[in-house]
């Protein structure tokens, strides 16, 4: 398991990278790139497909850091980072996540593997969503982020978050049934 720094620790890492040094850069990469990674995972289901995703986030980080400005968490603009990324390489690829992956990976663990299952399928379900969404319930649901935290990364109002989650427990319990919390 990878240990993330602090945020403060973060501060001086993030500097010196911005300013060039190719070592700092990369211990913020070996640092953050499983958290990079869990966020492509989320949004796209499938493993390959999330390296690439991943991968493609490392490079506009490599480009973009010096745009960090320090005034939101790193991790709240990073996530913001893989989910432009997630979403421009769906894009071009043309793929659309369908969570068969996730299914698989969840029914292979040991514990209740029933509820697993069905949590693979609302994910599966939520993959269907709007962009929008869908964006917002991967953040608070499957992040665990506030949906102030949400709204923050999103660049919307926590009205909106709340909203948009409010639309996709509709949806999702018009499939599922009203018993059922999605964030």
């Amino acid at each position: 398991m990878v240990l993330i720094m602090p945020e403060a620790d973060d501060i001086e890492l993030i500097n010196r990278a911005a300013g060039g040094d190719v070592d700092a850069f990369e211990a913020l990469v070996n640092d953050y790139y499983e958290v990079m990674y869990k966020m492509a995972f989320k949004w796209c289901a499938n493993g390959r497909d999330a390296e690439d995703i991943t991968q493609e986030a490392c490079i506009k980080l490599a480009r973009g850091i010096s745009s960090y400005k320090g005034d939101s968490k790193f991790t709240s603009w990073l996530y913001r980072l893989v989910i432009n990324t997630a979403k421009d390489w769906c894009k071009s690829q043309n793929r659309h996540p369908d969570g068969v992956e996730l299914i698989e990976s969840l029914a292979a663990e040991e514990s209740k593997a029933d509820e697993k299952i069905y949590a693979a399928q609302v994910w599966c379900e939520v993959y269907k969503l709007p962009e929008a969404e869908k964006e917002s319930l991967i953040l608070v649901a499957g992040q665990g982020l506030s949906h102030k935290e949400a709204a923050q990364i999103s660049g919307v109002k926590e009205s909106t978050v709340s909203w948009r989650i409010h639309e996709a427990r509709k949806k999702l319990q018009s499939i599922f049934g009203k018993e059922q919390n999605y964030g």
